[in-house]
Formats: C-alpha cells, structure tokens, sequence
C-alpha cells in the first residue's frame, strides 16, 4: 500500500509520489515584465486588505510578466497578471514590509496549482495574450472565455541606464511577496487552513525602460464570467486617479518556493 517517505515533498494526487524536500531549490526563469501602478481611495482599497496589515499608500500595482526558460517546466513558459498593494505586515512575531498579493491571474494549471496550495498566493485561471509590440509601443489583454477584462498599454519614452538602473537592480533583488492561504473545510463553513505567507522572491534586473502607459477594468457579468466577476469588479471599483509609474522590464526571476513561511 502506499506509504509517504520522511522528508519528501508531495501535491494532489499524491498517491502517485513526490520529490524529495529541498529547502535551497530555486524557480529559474526569464522574466519580461510591464508594470503600471496607480493611485486610488485608501478606504475602498483597504476593504480588500485583511486585519494585521498596514497599507502602506492607496496604490494599486498591475504587472504583466512573460515567464520563459522555467527550471522546473523544463524550458516551459506562462503568461501571468499580478494585482498588489504595498503594506507593512503586524504580527505578534513577524513585522515587515511587502507587497500583498490581491489576486494573480496565470494562464497555465502547473503554476496555479503550486501557487495555491503552497504558497498562499491567490491564482486563477485567465487566457492572457503575449505582450503586442510595434515599438515603442507595447499592449496586452486578459480575458476569460473571450470576455476581455484588463487592457495595458505602454509606450516606451526613455531607456533607464547607470545609476538608475544600478538602483533599479538594487530594488529589484529582494522582494516579500505576501499571500494569504485559506484553505476552506469540507462540508461546513470556515477555513481548515487560515495563514498568512511571506513567499521570498527577486528579480536580476538586466534593461528597464521608462515611458507612458494607460490601463483599463471592463466589468463582466456572472454569465460572462461566473468565478471571477466579483475579483474583476472589485478592482474595477478602485478609482484610478493617477498613474503613478510605468516600466518595462526584463531579467531573471528567482523565486525560492521552498523558502515560504508561515509569518504570524
């Protein structure tokens, strides 16, 4: 009969076997990313943001990145869609400064499913289309079963060198990305798991460029999206009244899974 190993690592169905725990394994990928971030209504945006945690601005930040040459999808790729907001987590153990992830949308199972159960952070699934460039003009879209929801637009004004871009780096190398796991009971309300997770993430910054970018919510009914729309229009409800940044980047991301923790 199947029997779990000491030390191994094991995910759904897990009758079929695991790997063996390893606590330095890295995920290895290339990384292009366009980020936008915009102010918005601090009280709107913190009905989204659990108790124990401090906004830090009422900023929300949108990042398309294109995910290539991935270790462990052996050459693999995916498209993701990170929303987030910049807070200070208050523990009773634990205080520290990160972005909170509000929702990631990818478009492939593998990295969903890890993402999820491991590391707390709130994925699902959307079809998000490669970056459109006719430079130095680049756009995307993200829909659901052909209801587009999310436009990003960039144009490219100004290519970041020197020291900025040695600063940029510098600010790129650590980042505390923080989810919150919530894994509901079976057959009765509440949660089996409830915890929040800091999941250690950084990104070798190689080129960054500057410029102007625009992007814009388009709220969908629940027959044009019946998991999602009230993700969707919640975000669209966040007035959008400024956009505060806008970049262009490339590099490679290293996200150390299995140094995840539990912060309380």
């Amino acid at each position: 009969m199947f029997k779990e190993k000491e030390g191994f690592k094991y995910a759904m169905p897990a009758h079929f076997g695991g790997g063996k725990f390893d606590p330095d394994a890295k995920i290895i990928q290339n990384a292009m990313g366009l980020s936008i971030s915009y102010e918005t209504d601090r009280d709107l945006l913190e009905k989204f943001i659990p108790e124990g945690f401090e906004l830090l601005k009422p900023q929300v930040d949108v990042t398309f990145n294109k995910f290539t040459q991935i270790n462990w999808m052996y050459g693999g790729q995916y498209n993701l869609i990170n929303v987030s907001a910049p807070v200070r987590f208050h523990g009773n153990k634990d205080e520290l400064d990160g972005d909170y992830t509000l929702v990631v949308w990818e478009n492939r199972t593998a990295p969903i499913l890890g993402g999820r159960e491991e590391t707390g952070i709130p994925k699902i699934f959307a079809d998000i289309e490669d970056l459109h460039i006719l430079k130095p003009h680049y756009a995307t879209t993200v829909s659901y079963e052909g209801n587009t929801f999310l436009n990003m637009n960039f144009e490219s004004t100004e290519k970041v060198e020197g020291e900025d871009l040695e600063r940029l780096k510098s600010q790129f190398k650590t980042i505390n990305t923080l989810g919150w796991r919530y894994i509901p009971k079976v057959g009765a309300p509440g949660a089996d798991l409830n915890q929040f997770i800091l999941y250690p993430q950084g990104l070798e910054l190689e080129k960054a460029q500057l410029g102007k970018g625009d992007l814009k919510w388009t709220e969908l009914t629940p027959m044009q999206n019946p998991a999602q729309y009230h993700i969707i229009n919640s975000l669209a409800s966040l007035p959008k009244k400024k956009i505060t940044q806008t970049a262009l980047i490339e590099g490679k991301a290293i996200l150390r899974a299995m140094a995840a923790r539990i912060i309380e």
